[in-house]
C-alpha cells in the first residue's frame, strides 16, 4: 500500500494543471474576494474579519478540490484504462487501494493549504498565535480526508464520461451551501437549517474554531466522522462490486 500511496503522490506532482488549480487557484480567488471587503467588518455572531473568514474557508476549498476533483476523475480513467483491473491481481485488499487513494490524495492538500496562509498573512496582515497556525492546518488537512473518501466513491459510482459534470456538481453545492464562498449566517434560515448538517459547514467550522481561540465543536467533528465513514465505506464497496463485474 505503501508503494502505491508513493505513486500516487509522484503521479499527482506531475500533473500541472492539476497542481495549479489545486494551488494557486484558491489563492488568487481568496484575493479576489477578501479584496473587496473591508478590514474592519465582522463575520455576523463572531469575532472574526472577514480576510479571517475567507482565508479558512478558501483553505479548505482548495483542499477540496485537490482531493474531490483529482481523485474521482483519475479513478475513473483508471477503470476505462484497465489499470484497476490490474491491480486486482495483485494482493492488495479493497480497503488498502481505498486507502491509499484517500491517502494519497490528502498529502497533496498541505501545499494549497499553507499557500492559502501565506497569501492572508502577507498581503492581509492576518495574524494568529504560532499554535493557532498549526493547529488551523491540522485541522483542515485532517479534515481534507472525509472528501478524498467521497472523490473515491464518485470515481467508481460514475462512468468516464459522467464523472466530471457529477463531481462538479456535488463541488459547488457543498461548496456555497457549505459556507466556503460566503458565511452560512448570511443565509435564509431553511438553507442554514440543511446546511449546518453539511461535510464542508463542519469542515470550514473547525479552523473558524481554531480561529477564535477554542477547540472544534464536538459536534462538527462527529460530523465529519460520520461523513468519512459513509464515503470509505461506500468507496470499499463499489470496489468490490466493481470486481465482481470485472
Amino acid at each position: 500500500m505503501n508503494t502505491l500511496i508513493r505513486l500516487e503522490v509522484t503521479r499527482t506532482l506531475r500533473n500541472k494543471k492539476f497542481m495549479f488549480f489545486s494551488v494557486i487557484y484558491p489563492s488568487v480567488i481568496y484575493l479576489l474576494i477578501s479584496g473587496t471587503q473591508n478590514t474592519t467588518d465582522k463575520v455576523p455572531h463572531t469575532d472574526l474579519t472577514l480576510q479571517s473568514f475567507f482565508m479558512v474557508s478558501m483553505a479548505s476549498f482548495g483542499a477540496l478540490t485537490a482531493v474531490l476533483m483529482g481523485n474521482s476523475e483519475r479513478i475513473a480513467k483508471e477503470r476505462e484504462k484497465g489499470w484497476v483491473r490490474q491491480l486486482r491481481l495483485t494482493a492488495l485488499p479493497s480497503r488498502g487501494y481505498v486507502l491509499a487513494k484517500i491517502a494519497s490524495a490528502a498529502m497533496v492538500t498541505l501545499p494549497c493549504i499553507v499557500v492559502v496562509f501565506l497569501v492572508a498573512a502577507c498581503a492581509k496582515h492576518v495574524r494568529f498565535d504560532l499554535w493557532q497556525w498549526f493547529a488551523l492546518t491540522g485541522v483542515i488537512w485532517a479534515g481534507s480526508l472525509v472528501f478524498a473518501a467521497l472523490g473515491v466513491a464518485i470515481g467508481y459510482l460514475a462512468s468516464g464520461d459522467a464523472v466530471r459534470p457529477i463531481t462538479m456538481i456535488i463541488y459547488f453545492v457543498l461548496s456555497i451551501l457549505g459556507g466556503l464562498w460566503m458565511p452560512s449566517a448570511t443565509f435564509p434560515q431553511w438553507i442554514q437549517n440543511i446546511s449546518e448538517w453539511l461535510p464542508t459547514h463542519a469542515y470550514a467550522a473547525l479552523g473558524q474554531a481554531v480561529e477564535m481561540g477554542g477547540a472544534p465543536h464536538a459536534k462538527d467533528v462527529a460530523i465529519l466522522c460520520a461523513y468519512f465513514l459513509l464515503f470509505a465505506g461506500g468507496a470499499a464497496w463499489l470496489y468490490r462490486k466493481d470486481t465482481l463485474k470485472a
